[in-house]
């Protein structure tokens, strides 16, 4: 997994693009839409079209699937060692 603080989801660019991105998106502050803490704030901020997720409120939302028996825990799991880089 990238070593990038801030992770885009968008659409598919090409890499000089990309690589562009990635040094402005290291230096530019980006909130979490949901609990706006910035990424200097959190170990990894995950972007998406129009909306920002950190690694906190990301772990609090699979907590809450798993608690409620709204998803498989193996599925669960899986998503967990996708999220933090563990190969299986």
């Amino acid at each position: 997994m990238s070593e990038d603080k801030v992770i885009n989801l968008g659409a598919k660019r090409d890499k000089k693009t990309e690589k562009t991105e990635r040094e402005h998106n290291n230096d530019e502050l980006v909130y979490c839409s949901f609990c706006h803490r910035p990424n200097t704030q959190v170990l990894k901020m995950v972007q998406g079209p129009g909306v920002n997720i950190c690694s906190e409120c990301a772990m609090i939302a699979v907590q809450y699937l798993i608690l409620n028996d709204r998803m498989p825990s193996a599925e669960a799991q899986q998503i967990l060692d996708a999220f933090w880089g563990k190969a299986r």
